[in-house]
């Protein structure tokens, strides 16, 4: 089925016989031609649903003042810590007067590319962006870099780059969640993690193994996964659990991994938290909704966003010095509920 067609200004210009300048003045309420003129026109465009395309305006001004439009590109739309940095980032930019361009990676490295060079094509002052997983090449944000546009990353950073940044305290919120495990009285406790070319998955899996040495207790490798999804979770964790030294705890590198483990353990007859504790890491809507509630470390994703969009602007602005990269940590907690003890 073909798209609707979207009224121009030319179109508006042909129906009407009138120049497209003279529609321009019109909808801008242009005192140069008559009150009448400016009326009719206008009526037109309302009668026919014409909407002016504010970022093309936004271009042909871009001679004049800067385009005050900040690309974001999100690993995920769904992915609850993913939608609250986004809203953490809608809300700032607007208050300094900022509209946002948004789009998703869904984690392919090649699409990541394609909304880069769309960016970039579009003029935007500035990009905010968490790399998709599967990104291991970084040409496209080097590219960027050398053109001069300000790069701000959060969550996941890329290595290639002393680029601007804003993260939680990965390893921080990590050592202490696993750290409260074993002060509860868990000491096989396995993690599951996301992969560790990435600086959260370093920083997190450190976190964890620091937590174990601190208490005395010996790393076995063999309870570290590499597992960040429910759907990896519910298929990794029954031959965990039937192993006789079965773990007592698990960590897990997200809130959906951990309600995985959840829905296996009580699947398979085990009590939660009394069998087997779990603790996960985002704090988002699911952790309240599972029974029993999950205990998690919370991320702040809205703050993470509002900081990315000052140090945006800053660098837009001239008021942070673009050879120097800013790099801000936002402090995470620990939320303790149901499924530890």
């Amino acid at each position: 089925m073909d798209e609707p067609h979207v009224l121009t200004m030319k179109d508006i210009a042909r129906m009407l016989g009138v120049s497209v300048a003279t529609v321009s003045r019109a909808l801008k309420d242009s005192p140069s031609i008559s009150k009448e003129r400016r009326e009719a026109i206008q009526k037109f465009a309302r009668e026919h649903n014409y909407y002016p395309n504010v970022i093309a305006e936004q271009l042909r001004n871009s001679r004049k003042s800067p385009v005050k439009t900040i690309g974001v590109i999100l690993p995920e739309f769904v992915h609850y810590y993913f939608s609250t940095v986004l809203a953490g980032i809608e809300e700032r930019a607007q208050q300094l007067g900022y509209r946002v361009l948004v789009a998703q990676s869904k984690e392919e490295y090649e699409r990541e590319v394609l909304i880069c060079n769309s960016f970039y094509q579009n003029k935007v002052c500035g990009i905010i962006v968490s790399q998709a997983k599967d990104t291991v090449k970084y040409d496209h944000f080097i590219k960027l870099e050398k053109e001069g546009v300000p790069l701000v990353f959060y969550d996941r950073i890329c290595p290639a780059l002393n680029a601007s940044r804003v993260v939680v305290d990965d390893y921080m919120g990590t050592l202490k969640a696993v750290s409260y495990l074993i002060e509860r009285g868990c000491k096989r406790i396995a993690y599951y993690g996301t992969s560790q070319n990435m600086e959260i998955g370093k920083n997190r899996f450190n976190g964890y193994k620091d937590a174990l040495y601190k208490h005395g207790l010996t790393l076995d490798e063999s309870l570290v996964v590499e597992c960040d999804t429910r759907a990896a979770a519910e298929v990794i964790t029954p031959e965990i659990l039937k192993r006789k030294d079965r773990p007592d705890a698990f960590f897990a590198v997200n809130d959906d991994t951990a309600i995985g483990i959840l829905y296996i353990a009580k699947h398979m007859g085990f009590s939660v938290p009394n069998d087997v504790s779990i603790c996960g890491f985002t704090n988002g809507n699911r952790a309240v909704a599972c029974d029993p509630q999950l205990t998690t470390v919370e991320q702040r994703g809205w703050e993470v966003g509002r900081e990315a969009v000052e140090i945006l602007v800053g660098l837009v602005e001239g008021k942070i010095n673009r050879d120097r990269a800013e790099k801000r940590i936002v402090k995470t907690r620990l939320i303790v509920r149901g499924t530890t003890k």
